[in-house]
């Protein structure tokens, strides 16, 4: 399927809002993106024209955006681009979405600290499986060698 894919660079300009869905977690929140070009006549960099995006992000996405992001800090967005046409009271209104694949701070800026998120064990009733012998094989095989058998005697064929 071909979808538009973007990377936005800008600012939370909204309290991320929070949900939960039938589908699981959703949060949304609005992103400021504001192009910035060097003015020669100024001898100064000057703010241009700032786009406005509503950043949807789902399940497990939407549980880490509430614990990390907060009202102007800088962020990169990627994900979705979705852009809908609507009437309201008469009016043809076009906005643009973004359903979030990846949401990170903008370290250009400042810093940030990872902490990885602990997640429960899944319950699975599979037995555990070895480590898989990740040494090459003789031969140039990547595969992991595999013991010698003993041959199998094949039938004697009936006259």
């Amino acid at each position: 399927m071909n979808e538009t894919m973007v990377c936005a660079v800008g600012n939370v300009a909204t309290r991320p809002v929070y949900r939960e869905l039938a589908a699981g977690p959703s949060a949304r929140f609005r992103l400021a993106v504001t192009s910035r070009y060097w003015d020669r006549e100024k001898n100064l960099w000057t703010d241009g024209h700032t786009n406005f995006f509503t950043v949807w992000a789902n399940r497990q996405l939407a549980t880490h955006l509430m614990a990390s992001v907060d009202v102007g800090q800088p962020v990169i967005v990627q994900g979705r681009l979705k852009v809908r046409t609507d009437t309201r009271e008469g009016q043809n209104r076009t906005s643009a979405d973004i359903e979030a694949v990846a949401i990170g701070h903008d370290l250009t800026r400042g810093t940030a600290a990872f902490r990885r998120a602990n997640r429960p064990e899944a319950q699975t009733n599979t037995p555990s499986q070895p480590e898989p012998n990740w040494e090459t094989a003789p031969g140039g095989s990547t595969t992991p060698a595999q013991p010698a058998t003993e041959p199998v005697a094949e039938p004697a064929a009936v006259t």
